[in-house]
């Protein structure tokens, strides 16, 4: 399970990368070692909580179109909800 969660880490910063994703705001939990990071490209939020002593345990949060919370447990469900935000511009 490590390395299907570190890999899922992987992939989705490969691609974020790959479309431009800036870095909105990163905050730092010293007590409890969480990075908390806040991604953005044009209307589409999402939002990284990572361990620093566990890396494969990061976890990533985005938004629907409508404001509604997604977990992401897949590199599909976070392109899913960016093409359905991106889709919603005009």
């Amino acid at each position: 399970m490590k390395n299907i969660a570190s890999t899922l880490h992987s992939r989705i910063h490969e691609w974020i990368d790959v479309f431009g994703f800036r870095l909105n705001a990163s905050q730092t939990n010293r007590n409890r070692n969480v990075t908390t990071k806040h991604y953005f490209f044009e209307t589409f939020n999402f939002l990284e909580k990572h361990d620093t002593r566990h890396p494969e345990k990061s976890k990533f949060l985005c938004f629907d179109a409508y404001g509604e919370k997604i977990k992401v447990n897949s590199l599909l469900d976070l392109q899913a909800a960016f093409f359905e935000n991106i889709s919603q511009l005009k």
